[in-house]
C-alpha cells in the first residue's frame, strides 16, 4: 500500500465500511472507458436523477467530454478502485464546472448503488466545496430532481441552501463560500 504522504495531490485512499479500498483522484483521460463500462451497470434511476432523463448509454464522446475537462475552469474527481487509470472501475464521479462570471461554479455527483451510503458522495462533496474555496469561488450550486432526496439531505448537510429551480421538480441547492469558515 502506497504512504499517504507519497501520493499525488488531490489523490487520497478511503476505506469503506464494507472493508473496500478506493482512490479518490482526479479524472483522466484513460477513465472514458472504465466509465463508459460503468454506466451499463447503473439503474435507470440512478441516471435519471444526475442527467435529469433517462438514456441507454454514455456515448465515447460523451465519456471523452466527461474525462477531457478543463484545468482553468472545470474539477473532477472519480472514487475508484485502486488500480490505474483505464483499469480502474469507477464507482462515482464529482465535477464544478466554473460559470463564465468566475464567480460560480455548478457541481454534479454521481454515485453508483455500488458504494451508496457508504460516504462516498459526502467525501467527494467535501472535496468540492474545498476546491472551490481554494480557487476563491463565492457560491457553489446544483440543480438535483426533488425526488433525489439523498443529494438533497446531503446537501442541505453540508450547509446548502434550497432554492427553487428553473424547471418543474428541480430544486438548486446553493453554498454561499463567502460565509464559511
Amino acid at each position: 500500500m502506497m504512504d499517504r504522504a507519497r501520493l499525488p495531490p488531490w489523490h487520497e485512499r478511503q476505506r469503506l465500511p464494507n472493508g473496500r479500498e478506493l482512490l479518490i483522484r482526479p479524472i483522466r483521460p484513460e477513465d472514458a472507458e472504465p466509465l463508459r463500462a460503468g454506466f451499463a451497470l447503473l439503474q435507470p434511476e440512478e441516471v435519471r436523477q444526475r442527467f435529469l432523463y433517462t438514456m441507454g448509454e454514455l456515448t465515447p464522446e460523451m465519456a471523452q467530454r466527461f474525462t477531457r475537462i478543463s484545468p482553468r475552469n472545470e474539477f473532477a474527481l472519480v472514487a475508484a478502485e485502486p488500480l490505474p487509470p483505464g483499469e480502474a472501475l469507477i464507482g462515482a464521479v464529482a465535477r464544478i464546472a466554473v460559470d463564465e462570471n468566475g464567480r460560480d461554479g455548478e457541481f454534479a455527483i454521481l454515485v453508483s448503488r455500488y458504494v451508496a451510503n457508504m460516504g462516498v458522495g459526502r467525501y467527494l462533496m467535501t472535496r468540492l466545496v474545498k476546491w472551490a474555496r481554494g480557487r476563491r469561488l463565492q457560491r457553489l450550486y446544483g440543480d438535483v430532481l426533488e425526488s433525489n432526496q439523498p443529494m438533497i439531505s446531503l446537501a442541505e448537510s453540508i450547509g446548502f441552501l434550497r432554492t427553487p429551480g428553473d424547471d418543474p421538480g428541480m430544486v438548486r441547492m446553493v453554498l454561499d463560500l463567502r460565509n464559511l469558515h
